[in-house]
């Protein structure tokens, strides 16, 4: 950690090149002689990175940054005063501490919390940072989290854990014995120390798979923001063997979805029906829940088709998606689809379709936007159908 780069005017410079071509910058050389300009493009992308991720850092004078991908790979401000506003007691404990994101609500509600972190660098850029904040509660390890744990006899109320995904593990499916710390391996150690973990994952883990590989899972929490799924959370509880639940949130803008639902809980099928006078989608927190059937029975609305995941009503109903006015409803076929459509342009998605988007991007020749979103999925008979609607 090099201190000259929280000098006033380098931190001038950082601020002033946040938009400025990176590969320029490198190419004229640092203006400062004790920091390289390496370590300024370091923090130059990393701040530009934070500026919407960690919004209060940004602002913040003084903020020692980490590389990129350490700025990628951590919480949101906005996931970790959720998983905050989760839990509660006098103690907590990171295991996999990082930049100290996470760590920092944590603080706020526990009165004492740990922050394990085994790369040294980046332990002191923590500790720096925290002391910018004026944080008092942190007390910061320089270790590997589970060597810590199996030293130490200190319990606490809960553990955080959010293991890495390993470099040698390749293709979007993958376990939690493909990441370190492996938690499941681990898993006797940690209920050593505490009765209670958080275990943080990426979006790309299966929740099934995650469920069968641990014990004691309490609950699930999907986290997406803007419709865009970024945590999986799963809260253990030693001795736990009650059922299972599972909680949804979207968090937008103005407004927050939220669904939540018993896992393996047997409804049987969602009911099937023709579309009517709206079409709903749910949203991506609940799709990868897989909450189908569930959305079904609770808001008492009928599927058009038993793999499409789409719903219909007569009446608008509120619902954690999107909702749509249906305006014409169409069998899929190409020439009719031309001569009814009368469009140049529009939204498309598919649902349980044999055909990509591109690839009917290409045949109808739409381009992209407009007020207009197509709908192409089966209906309830298996027939390939298309849904002209409006956004509600």
């Amino acid at each position: 950690m090099n201190k000259n780069i929280l000098n006033t005017e380098v931190q001038s410079f950082i601020s002033k090149n946040l938009n400025t071509d990176i590969a320029k910058l490198i190419f004229k050389g640092s203006p400062f002689t004790n920091i390289s300009i390496q370590e300024l493009a370091t923090q130059i992308e990393s701040k530009k990175k934070a500026q919407h991720k960690l919004p209060t850092w940004f602002k913040t004078e003084n903020i020692y940054y980490p590389n990129k991908l350490n700025i990628e790979q951590t919480s949101s401000e906005i996931t970790a005063q959720y998983k905050a506003n989760l839990i509660k007691g006098n103690s907590l404990i990171d295991l996999t501490g990082g930049f100290g994101v996470d760590i920092c609500a944590f603080a706020n509600v526990f009165k004492q919390v740990v922050h394990c972190e085994i790369n040294q660098k980046l332990s002191e850029i923590a500790k720096h940072n925290f002391e910018t904040f004026g944080i008092k509660n942190i007390n910061i390890i320089t270790a590997d989290g589970i060597t810590y744990l199996n030293e130490t006899q200190q319990q606490f109320d809960w553990i955080y854990i959010d293991p890495s995904r390993r470099n040698d593990v390749k293709g979007k499916v993958f376990l939690l014995e493909d990441c370190e710390p492996n938690v499941p391996k681990d898993l006797d150690t940690l209920f050593k120390n505490s009765s209670q973990i958080m275990l943080k994952v990426s979006p790309m883990l299966d929740i099934t798979s995650a469920i069968s590989e641990l014990n004691f899972v309490k609950e699930v929490h999907v986290i997406a923001i803007k419709n865009e799924v970024k945590e999986l959370l799963f809260l253990l509880e030693k001795d736990y063997k009650n059922e299972i639940e599972i909680k949804t949130i979207n968090i937008k803008n103005n407004s927050v979805e939220r669904f939540n639902a018993i896992k393996y809980k047997n409804n049987g099928n969602a009911k099937l029906a023709p579309p009517l006078n709206y079409v709903y989608e749910p949203n991506s927190a609940i799709l990868k829940a897989g909450l189908f059937n569930e959305v079904s029975h609770q808001l008492n609305i009928d599927k058009l088709n038993i793999n499409s995941h789409l719903y219909t009503t007569k009446e608008l109903i509120e619902f954690p998606g999107r909702c749509f006015k249906i305006k014409n409803i169409i069998p899929y076929n190409l020439k009719l689809l031309k001569k009814d459509l009368n469009l140049k342009q529009a939204n498309i998605t598919t649902r349980n379709f044999p055909e990509t988007v591109a690839q009917i991007r290409k045949k109808t020749k739409l381009k992209e936007g407009g007020n207009h979103y197509l709908f192409f999925t089966k209906n309830h008979k298996d027939q390939l159908i298309v849904l002209i609607s409006l956004k509600v």
